[in-house]
């Protein structure tokens, strides 16, 4: 069927690609590239004697628009899966518009000295992306990702109109830690210890970081406390889902991190700020990063699950209801398929189905798109065949 590019080789992208493997009717050749070649060729080694797809690996530099160009145009693939940091989703975009490839990614770009991410640099390429006939598919993970599905899913076949979303992240897995994060550090406690916010009546209201805190019981995993967090998603479905009123956004934590955290906060760890240590200028929370858990060497010690969904609040027919879509994801299964935490994998398989859907030709819509854009319904299909199955409640217990 077609060829990938995946830039990147950390534990989501290892996901991914174990999916695309297992994909190989559509992904017939994969390059795998990043900084560290290495990384690509024992990953290439492991699965090459697994699957039809044919995997040559790359060494590239995502910082350096160039050299991304340069590995387009020699492996010319029909889309690019970006995979590497948000940091860098601008230069590869810019890559993917210079040689007129298509580009899919799971996580907006934030600029790397500023604790902000939004999607206003990547809406900025809309009209370019749409002259050069490709398509831009943002947010192809799970939050976002599979979350906005859900969301245009809900619309299209349970509401005339949806007046409120709560998007709820539950991790109930445990790794044995005291602290560990189960993404990139460095972008987990930036998220985690920025403001929060939630859309409502049109605006965006502010909230101090952990400030809104709730209490709920998981299907699969129990109760658990969950704090409300600013998350991408959110922007684009206030404008994407017409007539919506809020939306809101809650993660849980267990105690031990959210202790953890709040010293690291105290004693600076947590800085972005540069440093000067023994003559040199470090970023703080770069240097925990180094000295924490890598997420990708979690999965074999992490049991447990995971439970990520959306509760809607709307109406159907005149009538008010509520509906709730939502998956589990077992860490050990997880860990058994593909050699990864539950975390990664609810990540890497959404990312793969995204790739598939452009590759395919199953969306194609010229431009910088958000996930939700799109009809769902493949999408949708496509969890339940590649390992992350829904499941719904069509009388859920609301969030206050």
């Amino acid at each position: 069927m077609g060829k990938v590019l995946v830039i990147g080789c950390g534990g989501v992208a290892s996901v991914a690609i174990h999916k695309c493997c297992q994909n190989s009717e559509v992904f017939e050749e994969i390059c795998i590239a990043s900084r560290t070649k290495s990384k690509c060729d024992a990953l290439k080694e492991k699965l090459a004697p697994t699957t039809k797809s044919k995997i040559t690996t790359a060494q590239v530099d995502a910082n350096n628009v160039e050299e991304l160009i340069a590995l387009i145009e020699k492996e010319k693939p029909g889309v690019v899966l970006n995979l590497a940091l948000p940091y860098q989703d601008l230069t590869i975009m810019e890559a993917c518009l210079a040689t007129k490839t298509h580009y899919v990614d799971t996580a907006n770009y934030e600029p790397e000295d500023t604790a902000k991410f939004e999607y206003s640099w990547q809406w900025a390429y809309r009209e370019r992306f749409e002259k050069a006939g490709i398509t831009a598919l943002l947010g192809s993970g799970f939050d976002p990702g599979v979350t906005s599905v859900f969301s245009a899913y809900a619309l299209k076949h349970e509401f005339d109109e949806i007046s409120e979303i709560d998007i709820l992240d539950c991790n109930g897995g445990d790794h044995g830690y005291p602290f560990a994060t189960n993404f990139n550090p460095e972008i987990n406690i930036r998220e985690v210890s920025a403001k929060g916010s939630y859309w409502e009546n049109g605006h965006w209201v502010e909230t101090e970081p952990m400030e809104i805190k709730r209490t709920y019981n998981f299907e699969g995993v129990g109760e658990k406390d969950m704090y409300l967090l600013h998350h991408e998603e959110i922007e684009s479905l206030a404008l994407n889902i017409p007539g919506i009123k809020r939306i809101r956004f809650f993660m849980t934590f267990g105690q031990s991190y959210l202790t953890h955290l709040k010293c690291l906060e105290n004693v600076g760890m947590t800085s972005i700020e540069p440093i000067m240590y023994e003559g040199k200028e470090i970023i703080p929370l770069q240097f925990l990063k180094a000295v924490l858990p890598d997420p990708a060497s979690l999965g074999a010690r992490t049991k447990g699950k995971t439970n990520i969904g959306c509760i809607f609040r709307g109406k159907k027919n005149g009538e008010e209801k509520t509906y709730y879509l939502y998956n589990i994801c077992d860490h050990e299964e997880c860990y058994k398929e593909v050699g990864s935490q539950a975390v990664a994998y609810t990540t890497g398989v959404p990312a793969m189905i995204g790739a598939m859907m452009i590759l395919t030709g199953t969306w194609n819509k010229p431009g910088v798109h958000n996930i939700e854009e799109f009809d769902p319904d493949p999408f949708m299909d496509a969890l339940n065949v590649w390992g992350l199955p829904w499941k719904e409640n069509r009388n859920p217990v609301m969030v206050e």
